[in-house]
This record gives structure tokens, C-alpha cells and sequence, in this order.
């Protein structure tokens, strides 16, 4: 396959997209695959980023999955902006990071709360905690 057919950084980037709205839907990859007249291998391998979607196809998820086109890019200029200042692997692709399911839950989980203030406390506890973490390993790694 030529280089310029293999999926990209952003190819994953809208993978892990129609990833997120489609677990936000509560919807299984062969739902999603049967709304848009796919098997689940398919929707499986757009969402791991291994094959690349067509302009008609994000187009038809965008409108199933009632989200606007772009909302499969947010992220996407970070990504330009990394390769456009070289920041690339030894193989020469720019990676996009993947979040696990659990981080996936969480993130949908925080979304579906209304209340503004639990929100805000909600985040600011997470971020105490791993910046406690942070700092326990960073005295961990400098005592001798």
C-alpha cells in the first residue's frame, strides 16, 4: 500500500472520535454498524484508526450519530501543529493518544452531570489526586 493510502495521525484522531460519541450513545458497534449499513468489524476498524474514512462516510456517521463533521477534528490542530514542527516517531507517523475504556466512562460519566458546581468539584478532586501522585513518586524516585 502506498504511504499516502496508510490512515494517518488524524485518521486515528476521528477513530477515537466516533469512538467516544458512539459510547456516549450507549450504542454497540454493531448498532452503529446496522445504522449505517456496516458490519462491526468495519465500525471496529474506523475506530481503532487502521482504515481510513471516506468523506461520505464521516459524513453519513456525523448525521447518525447527530454530531456536525468537525466534532470528528476537535484535537486535529494540535496534531497539524506537532507535525508541522516535526514531532513524529522513528517511523516518521505522529501518534494520537488513546484513551482507555475506563477513562472513556469517565469522561462520558462527567459530561452527564447538570450541575455546574459538582462538576467543578468533581474535577477538582481528580486533579488533586494525581498531583499528589505526582508528587509521592517524584520524592519516591529522589530519596535514596
Amino acid at each position: 500500500m502506498s504511504e499516502n493510502k496508510l490512515p494517518s495521525g488524524i485518521d486515528r484522531l476521528v477513530g477515537q472520535r466516533l469512538r467516544w460519541r458512539r459510547r456516549e450513545l450507549h450504542l454497540t458497534q454493531e448498532k452503529l454498524g446496522e445504522l449505517l449499513n456496516l458490519t462491526f468489524q468495519q465500525v471496529q476498524k474506523y475506530e481503532k484508526g487502521v482504515n481510513r474514512v471516506s468523506a461520505g462516510r464521516l459524513y453519513e456517521m456525523a448525521a447518525v450519530l447527530g454530531v456536525p463533521i468537525g466534532y470528528f477534528y476537535d484535537g486535529a490542530s494540535q496534531f497539524l501543529s506537532d507535525r508541522a514542527q516535526g514531532v513524529a516517531d522513528a517511523e516518521g507517523s505522529t501518534h494520537v493518544p488513546t484513551l482507555s475504556a475506563d477513562a472513556l466512562e469517565l469522561v462520558s460519566a462527567y459530561q452527564s452531570i447538570s450541575d455546574p458546581g459538582l462538576r467543578k468539584s468533581l474535577l477538582n478532586m481528580v486533579v488533586a489526586a494525581a498531583r499528589a501522585l505526582v508528587d509521592e513518586d517524584k520524592t519516591r524516585n529522589t530519596t535514596p
